[in-house]
């Protein structure tokens, strides 16, 4: 990358990537780590490879890169980063291409998040590209379709249902499908199990969706697909369309039929958790903003800052009706996963989008517990991980990659989630900064095993 190209928020300080790929053994650590934390703390986000157009790069469309620590024992046996490897980053890296086939052809590298499922790890990003299997070591392996039975595109924000040990999507795929989206349900064997199409007008964007017992939560909000910046040939022709109704469907997971209810003219990138009320409606809680990618085209910094709401989805009516949970701003979410599904208390959050201190939010009363991670320091997205033996919500270790303003290496710090605003039980020390990026996974060796 040109140090001298003109400035972008997206490409620059805390933002800026990575330029090379490094493995790090027997990490520093402060303090004493959980020995029963065996497993990866994994994170992905947009890491460009080589020159880019400043002037028209979009955060969301960097070469997808993977950060990982592994824990085993109460030591932090390693850190590695590693392009996603699709087709563009594999040639420019002199390498060959990745297995598989990607939907379309796309030679992307999934950059929005990585998880686990049906004993692998994954790379996962809107919009139409295949799901990529990594290795244990963050390798890429190639594109995996699900076994091939995956048709489209897939989400960056599937749901687990541990009652049904079922993974479920809501995905749009641009530009194949522009009339419709659809809720995908991979089954416990790792393959699609049933795909259902939901028809939509003017391709919303749809970045995330939220799952009950019983139904799905569609969010078709006013980020759109903009013929004019598709025409033009914009890398990402998607913005804020104050004429496109809000609208939130309730989705039956048994028969397919959806009821929309009227929402309020916001955007969702990310839900905190749903579940069914005994009255009929559906709950959830979102980071909602006023607008998005309309004063900015590049990213979502910089229009407006994101709330913290609840939102009532009443299919009986066909509205949805919204509070204010806390003050401050919040973003990327985290629920115990243990209340997935069902009534939760508590949501951890990030501070916007910009990050910051660590908070927790009982949803109940509005309090707000924060850890402050120091000066020039900030947490990006909270991991819940439940503690061994325990029962009760919020009982848990609470992970957060924090870095410093000035660039300094950063740091996997663990949290008591009992104590959040105490001191970190560990601060695991990495040997570089992690730039500002997307979505992680804590992922034991239960689920996914080394590999020997």
């Amino acid at each position: 990358m040109n140090d001298t190209m003109p400035t972008n928020l997206y490409l620059s300080g805390t933002m800026a990537p990575v330029r090379d790929e490094i493995t790090a053994v027997d990490l520093p650590v402060t303090g004493s780590l959980p020995e029963e934390l065996e497993g990866r703390w994994v994170r992905n986000g947009p890491n460009p490879l080589g020159e880019v157009d400043a002037a028209l790069h979009h955060w969301f469309l960097g070469d997808g890169m993977v950060h990982g620590v592994r824990l085993r024992g109460g030591r932090a046996e390693w850190y590695r980063n590693r392009w996603v490897r699709g087709g563009r980053v594999a040639a420019a890296l002199g390498e060959p291409p990745p297995a598989g086939r990607s939907f379309g052809d796309r030679d992307f590298g999934p950059n929005t998040s990585i998880g686990a499922f049906a004993g692998r790890t994954w790379a996962l990003v809107e919009g139409g590209t295949t799901p990529m299997a990594l290795s244990y070591d963050l390798d890429t392996i190639g594109y995996d379709g699900f076994d091939d039975t995956l048709k489209a595109g897939f989400t960056a924000h599937p749901k687990y249902d541990p009652a049904t040990g079922e993974l479920h999507g809501i995905c749009y795929t641009y530009p194949e499908l522009p009339d419709r989206i659809q809720h995908v349900v991979v089954g416990p064997d790792g393959r699609v199990a049933s795909t259902t199409d939901v028809a939509v007008d003017g391709m919303p964007m749809v970045h995330d969706m939220s799952l009950t017992s019983t139904s799905v939560l569609v969010y078709d909000l006013p980020v759109c697909l903009d013929l004019d910046m598709a025409v033009s040939g914009s890398p990402f022709p998607f913005a804020w369309n104050p004429e496109h109704p809000a609208r939130v469907g309730v989705l039956d997971r048994e028969t397919g039929a959806v009821v929309w209810c009227e929402a309020p003219q916001a955007y969702v990138f990310h839900p905190v958790n749903a579940y069914d009320s005994d009255d009929g409606m559906v709950v959830v809680d979102v980071c909602r903003y006023d607008r998005m990618f309309d004063a900015d085209r590049l990213g979502p910094v910089g229009d407006v800052a994101p709330r913290l709401a609840r939102w009532m989805v009443d299919p009986a009516k066909g509205l949805v009706s919204e509070e204010q949970l806390a003050e401050g701003t919040h973003e990327f979410p985290a629920h115990d996963p243990r209340v997935g599904t069902r009534r939760h208390r508590y949501a951890y959050t990030a501070d916007g989008i910009d990050l910051g201190p660590t908070k927790r939010v009982d949803v109940d009363t509005g309090e707000v517990v924060v850890h402050d991670h120091g000066p020039g320091r900030f947490g990006s997205e909270p991991l819940v991980v439940p503690k061994e033996g325990s029962f009760d919500e919020g009982d848990a270790w609470v992970l957060v990659c924090v870095n410093d303003l000035e660039g300094g290496p950063a740091e996997l710090v663990v949290l008591d989630g009992v104590d959040l605003n105490g001191p970190p039980v560990a601060r695991v020390h990495l040997p570089r900064r992690v730039p500002d990026g997307f979505h992680g996974s804590w992922v034991t060796d239960r689920s996914v095993a080394e590999e020997v």
